[in-house]
């Protein structure tokens, strides 16, 4: 689709939870907690801890409720217990969607979910019905022209990286999971500026939308990330710039 970037969606997702700080605070003190909960409360001996932490800087979080999260995941401070949930289904027109929960009671998160999904023309599918399709790995983004794409790729396969591709004026640095942290602190150690980096699920394939369709569409993935409980939304929707508008 013209002027569409395979990455667009990482990017415009961001911009839409970006713009809504008090539940993007949220979500990044929930998965302070549980990483804490499940590693213990020091960043240097848990990966998974120190990603959140990372995602919570980034969010602007203030250092104070960063500390006092893990202060309640560490068992310090009397807290909410939340759990992890991954809720898969296809909205309207079926595209695939995955909505990563942090909940800490599934009898009032997972009939919101079936209820977004149903009102939106979708329904709510059993695990793994859609995320066979999608990639998880670890994306990170750094503007073309701002970075030499020689170099990138130099610095990102020695640090791990699995794949480096330029497309539309962005360079993208794929990485696994696990190996995340490492290729993005090496990055940033040899000075780029990053764009973006998150771990996140890849559709193998995608759908796309007109934009009169990719504008409804948006409006129920809104809806579906405005959900309490919902971290992170992922789809297989291709959508024009024009449907950001």
């Amino acid at each position: 689709m013209a002027g569409h970037s395979k990455w667009a969606n990482i990017k415009h997702r961001k911009a839409r939870v970006d713009s809504k700080r008090s539940k993007q605070w949220s979500n990044c003190s929930r998965a302070v907690v549980v990483a804490a909960r499940d590693g213990g409360g020091d960043p240097k001996f848990n990966t998974t801890l120190r990603y959140a932490i990372e995602d919570a800087k980034a969010a602007n979080m203030p250092k104070e409720t960063i500390e006092k999260a893990i202060k309640k995941g560490s068992g310090e401070l009397d807290g909410e217990i939340y759990e992890p949930a991954r809720y898969e289904g296809y909205g309207p027109g079926g595209i695939a969607i995955i909505a990563d929960c942090l909940q800490c009671n599934s009898n009032k998160t997972a009939p919101e979910i079936r209820a977004i999904f149903a009102k939106g023309g979708g329904n709510l599918g059993t695990p793994n019905s859609v995320s066979f399709g999608f990639t998880h790995e670890g994306i990170i983004l750094i503007a073309a022209a701002n970075a030499e794409e020689d170099s990138v790729i130099e610095a990102a396969l020695e640090a791990g990286a699995k794949d480096v591709e330029t497309e539309d004026g962005l360079i993208s640095v794929t990485t696994d999971p696990s190996g995340f942290l490492d290729v993005k602190d090496a990055l940033t150690a040899a000075g780029f500026e990053l764009e973006q980096a998150e771990i996140t699920f890849t559709p193998e394939t995608t759908v796309s939308l007109t934009v009169e369709k990719a504008r409804s569409f948006l409006r129920f993935i809104e809806t579906l990330e405005d959900q309490d409980d919902v971290q992170n939304v992922y789809h297989n929707a291709e959508i024009p710039d024009e449907a950001y508008d």
